[in-house]
């Protein structure tokens, strides 16, 4: 209410101030007008002459009849015409005649029109009274040389002055009400800033003692554990310690020399079960060399949380943001004091936001690196052209599958690749193609059948068992970039290609079901895992299209933000969808709520597929500067990488420097991801502290 009463206040303001500054022009107007007519007496006849209803045939006389407008300068002619001084002598250079009778004439016969000038001045001024504003009025008139008495010249600067003053004070006071508005908005933003710093500060305390009560908590059941373990050890060494003093007593020399052995035998019993650390050491030790080579348990420990330390600070900006997203968005959903401390009492005093986000902290620090188990080279003899273009893993995560441009889908056994070590790995089957291969996706009930796309628009479901085809679908009229088989309707697949078109295709028909038009290439497309009948598409106009398929007629939303073609798109759960694009981004999008979530930035992608692999918690993509890069999906920054070193390029390519990574796959949930590049080397790489 006061914002729009100070809104009303102003204009009245403004209106004041109008009146006054037209009531000052008035004054000042009329002034002018007072010396104007007392210029005017001097020359009364000839006003009147001016004023009469005679002005308008006057007006037609002053016209210069060369130029057809006002004379100026007038000069008459001996054969009594007047002309512009100017108009006459252009004239007389080129003719010597009057333009007007055709008389003789030159320039020796041209006079100078006084009377005609003096009263060319009065009309002037008529119109300039007409036409100009007072202050023009007043300017003319005195350039013009209207005699002006001094006394009503002393008004009129009185006036100006009184006029100047109120202007000035009038643009002084709008100066100083724009300072203070903008000092307003200033002081109500910092305080709108500070009141949401001091409520974070808020919730960081109450966190802080949320965690320091679950730490003392640990500590005291840490505590209880270990005083019934030293009981328990306390009474097993009394049960021990009853048959041997017993012995003691009823033997002689003889029994004490036996006490005196198991004597020393107990000692060192009870040494080994009182310390049971070393074995236990050993144990972690052999298992930590088994899972990946860490450092001995007594320097990995603070080894291991000075690494993750370091890991916090170097992504403290992305952390602390993550950290209050979670914790406003809780508050928001938890209004209710009653309902919030029903929250927070649901896991051992931690609430909802708390618990989401150490479980970020603790898979975004888990890891630093991408580590090499494995490596093979997916190339051959007779195939000089090498690109992976798509790797792909069964339903069980037991085989892989490669397709790209050799025209040949390979399949590995994931475990004799990792275990066996061997300079050549042999594919278990191999199928061969018609033409350069695009993309593969296995069927995630149908363990045998997968699916490709290839440069020739054609869309295969094969049969891993037997090595051929099921079904050839050929309707693409360009390039197939993308297919995959649905994840809760076995017999459904969608593809996209360069015509432009997204068809979906059932292993039961031989023609499409569903064609979806659109106005741009399309890149890719992926079908919801939780829903049969959503699917997303990247496309060459930096967009993703959200359609459900039982009304295709218009996506159910468009995600914009890319600034170039979108190379691919996954599902890292029902709601949440990543994208990648040569633009050099990777982006988060809800598609639940139809808002961005975030953008991640590190690698570099300007024109190549260099594949994308998504599961819970992180999304993994290639670079151009043959790397790999993983990021946490709460972290905008990248969390690992790994760079195909010059160690498997051949020294005699002068092309090593071009070879970018083409494929990229996660294992699930699992820490551990294939990788391709350009060059056909296919690696294995597991996360790594």
């Amino acid at each position: 209410m006061g914002g729009g009463s100070m809104g009303a206040l102003v204009p009245s303001v403004k209106s004041e101030g109008k009146s006054e500054a037209v009531g000052a022009s008035s004054e000042a107007v009329g002034a002018a007008s007072t010396a104007m007519v007392e210029v005017g007496k001097q020359n009364e006849q000839v006003e009147e002459e001016g004023g009469s209803g005679r002005g308008g045939e006057m007006d037609k006389d002053l016209l210069c009849p060369i130029c057809m407008q006002i004379i100026k300068d007038a000069f008459l002619t001996a054969c009594g015409h007047s002309f512009c001084y100017m108009c006459i002598i252009t004239h007389l250079n080129n003719k010597n005649d009057c333009p007007c009778c055709g008389h003789y004439l030159t320039n020796n016969q041209l006079f100078p029109n006084f009377l005609l000038n003096k009263l060319l001045k009065k009309t002037t001024a008529r119109q300039i009274g007409k036409n100009a504003s007072p202050v023009e009025y007043l300017r003319q008139s005195l350039q013009h040389g209207y005699e002006v008495p001094v006394k009503e010249l002393d008004s009129l600067l009185s006036l100006l002055s009184e006029k100047k003053r109120r202007m000035e004070q009038e643009e002084a006071e709008t100066n100083m009400k724009v300072l203070l508005d903008f000092l307003h908005c200033l002081r109500k933003q910092k305080v709108e800033e500070l009141t949401e710093l001091q409520t974070d500060i808020q919730y960081i305390k109450e966190d802080i003692n949320l965690v320091e009560r679950q730490r003392m908590d640990l500590y005291r059941t840490r505590e209880r554990y270990s005083v019934k373990m030293r009981m328990h050890m306390d009474d097993h060494a009394a049960v021990k310690a009853r048959p041997l003093s017993i012995d003691k007593q009823s033997s002689g020399i003889i029994s004490s020399g036996r006490t005196t052995q198991s004597g020393l035998g107990f000692g060192s019993l009870v040494n080994r079960k009182a310390d049971p650390k070393p074995q236990e050491s050993s144990q972690g030790y052999q298992k930590k060399e088994a899972m990946g080579g860490s450092d001995p348990p007594s320097v990995s420990h603070s080894g291991l949380a000075m690494a993750r330390k370091r890991r916090i600070h170097a992504q403290f900006n992305d952390l602390q943001e993550c950290y209050l997203q979670k914790r406003r968005q809780w508050v928001s959903q938890t209004r209710n004091q009653q309902e919030r401390s029903t929250y927070t009492s649901k896991r051992e005093g931690y609430h909802a936001a708390l618990e989401e986000f150490q479980s970020v902290l603790t898979t975004f620090t888990r890891y630093s690196r991408l580590r090499v188990i494995a490596e093979l080279r997916h190339g051959d003899l007779f195939h000089s052209a090498n690109i992976v273009s798509s790797i792909e893993f069964d339903r069980d995560d037991e085989l892989f599958a490669t397709a790209g441009v050799s025209r040949r889908i390979k399949v590995f056994e994931f475990a004799s690749v990792v275990n066996e070590p061997a300079d050549v790995h042999c594919p278990v089957v191999e199928m061969s193609t018609r033409s350069k291969l695009s993309c593969l996706s296995w069927n995630k009930f149908t363990k045998n059948h997968i699916a490709s796309s290839d440069y020739e628009g054609i869309v295969t479901v094969w049969d891993v068992n037997t090595r051929q085809s099921v079904m050839e679908y050929e309707e693409h009229e360009k390039r197939a970039w993308s297919v995959d088989f649905s994840r809760t309707e076995p017999s459904m697949l969608v593809s996209g290609s360069d015509d432009c078109k997204v068809k979906v295709w059932c292993t039961n028909q031989e023609a499409s079901v569903l064609n979806i038009d659109m106005k741009a290439n399309i890149c890719c497309v992926k079908y919801n895992p939780g829903s049969s009948y959503h699917v997303a598409v990247g496309s060459a106009d930096h967009q993703i299209h959200y359609y459900d398929l039982r009304n295709v007629s218009a996506p159910l939303h468009v995600f914009s933000g890319h600034r170039k073609a979108v190379s691919y798109v996954k599902f890292l759960s029902n709601k949440e969808l990543a994208s990648a694009s040569t633009d050099s981004t990777l982006r988060l999008w809800d598609v639940k709520e139809n808002v961005p979530v975030r953008t991640f930035r590190g690698h570099t992608n300007e024109k190549n597929f260099v594949g994308l692999t998504v599961n819970s918690e992180y999304i993994a993509c290639g670079s151009e500067t043959n790397e790999v890069f993983v990021y946490h999906k709460a972290i905008s920054k990248p969390a690992a990488g790994h760079k195909f070193g010059s160690s498997e390029l051949d020294d005699t390519d002068d092309d090593a420097g071009s070879y970018f990574i083409s494929a990229v796959c996660w294992k699930s949930d699992s820490p551990t991801m294939l990788t391709a590049n350009s060059q056909g080397t296919i690696k294995v790489l597991v996360l790594a502290a």
